[in-house]
């Protein structure tokens, strides 16, 4: 009595609370709304395009006030050269400076930040996808706990008629009061299954919430995920390739910016303003000044060559993991397919044998009204219905699993 008062309040608990259902693009908008690290990634976005605007107004011309203040006094004939500090003087300048930089040295530099936001653009990406393939293989878990839950819900609700069918036969000295208790310690074993799958469905959940940062403890019902295999883009127009796209051009800008580093650099400034030792005619110290440096690299000692060398030695690894990646990738793709394709045959299969034992149960439901059938026979066809149940639930996970899967290169 005591399992059936459970299950009848383990029932009206689940009723009362699973009024709302959820969807699988709930949660995936919840998680891309909620991730912090996709903000941090479009802040680092919003920075680099910071950088190019800071790269351009220090190319503008550079004003600076400056002043400053010297007094050296010579006490008994003790303290510093006459000579060399004036004793004393006093300056407030304003100046202006500014260096010249070759067009194509400027626009290798813009390139290179083009190519820091472009491949922070592509990471975001990336990070979309693995946190959509995070939440998707949690969902499918969670709905897969949630239709074990109604299986064992549907068994338990079977065995109750069977319950009160075989204790009216019993009554009846149709079948043994041991026929009876062995057929009800089946239904015990089936409400103790269903509050464990009840429990699972709720961790699961829970665990759910947590991944897409849903702040949230109430129970409801997950709809079916809408989740079909995926048309793949060619290897070209692939995010997990373009990286390694970014990466070369950013090692061949890269030696752009070395060659334009040995360039020779102008420039050029002026100051204007007040300067004096105060020695004589301090009032009519204003004046102004302009002047240029040129700077020519003629030896660096092989630092090019080396620099060069390092270059060369990333384009290596760039090929090395390139190629390495491109095996895993279609490797991964032509795994997933067959898989897929063989979980879909499983599912055929499981559901042609599912038929034929729903129809020995139905049988041995009316050869059990006259009392023609032995109860161990009932028990073994519901314990195979349960099994191939479990099966094909199990599959059919598996088989979304594995598309999930499959779709994660989707992109």
């Amino acid at each position: 009595m005591k399992y059936i008062v459970s299950f009848i309040l383990c029932v009206l608990l689940y009723g009362s609370s699973s009024a709302q259902n959820r969807s699988l693009d709930y949660y995936l908008n919840q998680s891309l709304s909620n991730s912090p690290l996709l903000k941090d990634l479009n802040n680092q976005v919003l920075s680099a395009q910071l950088d190019s605007l800071r790269l351009k107004a220090g190319l503008k011309p550079q004003v600076n006030l400056n002043g400053g203040g010297l007094y050296a006094p010579v006490i008994r004939g003790y303290g510093y050269s006459q000579a060399i500090t004036n004793g004393q003087s006093i300056d407030g300048l304003l100046s202006v400076n500014k260096t010249f930089v070759g067009k194509s040295y400027l626009n290798a530099q813009y390139y290179a930040l083009q190519l820091q936001r472009d491949s922070l653009g592509n990471i975001i990406h990336l990070s979309e996808q693995d946190l959509k393939k995070n939440i998707i293989a949690q969902y499918i878990t969670a709905y897969g706990d949630l239709q074990q839950y109604n299986f064992n819900k549907e068994v338990v609700e079977l065995l109750g008629k069977e319950e009160d069918l075989l204790k009216k036969l019993t009554r009846s000295n149709v079948y043994r009061q041991s026929d009876y208790l062995t057929f009800l310690v089946t239904l015990q074993q089936q409400q103790l299954q269903l509050a464990q799958s009840r429990l699972q469905y709720k961790n699961d959940f829970a665990l759910l919430n947590y991944l897409a940062g849903i702040r949230d403890t109430t129970f409801a019902q997950l709809t079916e995920p809408a989740i079909t295999k995926a048309v793949l883009p060619s290897v070209a127009n692939s995010i997990f390739f373009k990286q390694y796209k970014l990466d070369s051009l950013r090692l061949n800008n890269g030696r752009k910016l070395v060659d334009y580093s040995y360039r020779p650099k102008l420039n050029i400034f002026a100051d204007g303003g007040y300067n004096s030792d105060l020695t004589y005619h301090a009032y009519k110290n204003f004046g102004a000044s302009a002047g240029f440096s040129l700077i020519v690299p003629i030896y660096d000692g092989g630092v090019r060559k080396l620099l060069y060398k390092k270059l060369n030695l990333e384009e290596q690894s760039r090929q090395t993991y390139k190629a390495f990646f491109y095996n895993q990738y279609h490797q991964q793709i032509d795994q997933y397919s067959q898989q897929i394709t063989e979980n879909e045959k499983l599912i055929v299969q499981i559901n042609d044998q599912i038929r034929y034992v729903e129809s020995l149960i139905k049988v041995d439901t009316e050869l059990m009204q006259t009392g023609d059938l032995k109860i161990s026979d009932l028990i073994l066809a519901i314990n195979n219905y349960l099994t191939v149940k479990n099966t094909l639930t199990q599959t059919v996970i598996s088989r979304l699993q594995l598309i999930n899967q499959f779709n994660y290169y989707n992109r």
